[in-house]
């Protein structure tokens, strides 16, 4: 059975904003709801893959706040692909516990590579790799697109990777899943319909789903 898990899906302090936050809130037409709406988009896209789901408790970056300081710590667009705050290494140990709460014995953990370096995707692989577990890594989808020259590095540096055929019910389950998070499409293309010939670009790009291992030591 796959799962997808959803790690900043925790509720944020909604009286006390930031203005970037509000901004994005309207960009999205989410209203001050925003989280709810974006676990109801992840039910929806789930259903649609035939995968379940689990949420944890961290709040998105955009409302993280330092826990001693309490300022803001991701306020702009371009922090949102800068380095990790010191105030979040708190904020992976909490990850980590609550991963190893919920990990099977054997299961089988992917997490991303962080490409594009938003920093709520770098925050996940610092807590998956932290777990002493053995991991795959996915390519960040559409961040890979900016960013093709770390997977070159990668191969550079002999990590392992394995292609996973997709058939075409599945790219359409993939694209219908997509379809679902209407809040994040305007983020990435400018239509449903460019995302669609977008993924579809990308899957025979890569002839299936490519997934990574790191080299032996």
């Amino acid at each position: 059975m796959v799962s997808v898990w959803t790690v900043c899906a925790g509720e944020p302090p909604l009286e006390d904003l930031s203005p970037f936050a509000k901004e994005l809130h309207a960009r999205w037409e989410v209203g001050q709801n925003a989280p709810a709406q974006r676990r109801n988009e992840d039910n929806r896209s789930c259903h649609r893959l035939g995968a379940s789901i689990r949420y944890f408790s961290i709040p998105d970056c955009i409302y993280r706040r330092h826990p001693i300081t309490n300022e803001i710590m991701y306020p702009s667009e371009a922090s949102l692909n800068g380095p990790l705050q010191p105030g979040d290494f708190q904020v992976i140990r909490t990850l980590q516990d609550e991963i190893r709460q919920s990990l099977p014995p054997n299961a089988i953990l992917v997490c991303p590579l962080g490409l594009g370096h938003h920093v709520d995707h770098q925050l996940t692989r610092h807590a998956a790799e932290g777990l002493n577990h053995p991991l795959w890594y996915y390519a960040d989808y559409p961040y890979v697109l900016r960013d093709n020259a770390q997977l070159e590095l990668m191969e550079q540096e002999g990590w392992v990777s394995q292609v996973f055929p997709i058939s075409v019910e599945g790219l359409a389950a993939w694209m219908d899943s997509i379809s679902t998070h209407g809040s994040q499409i305007s983020t990435f293309w400018e239509s449903e319909l460019a995302m669609r010939q977008a993924v579809t670009d990308y899957l025979y790009w890569n002839d299936g789903i490519r997934l990574w291992r790191k080299p032996a030591s």
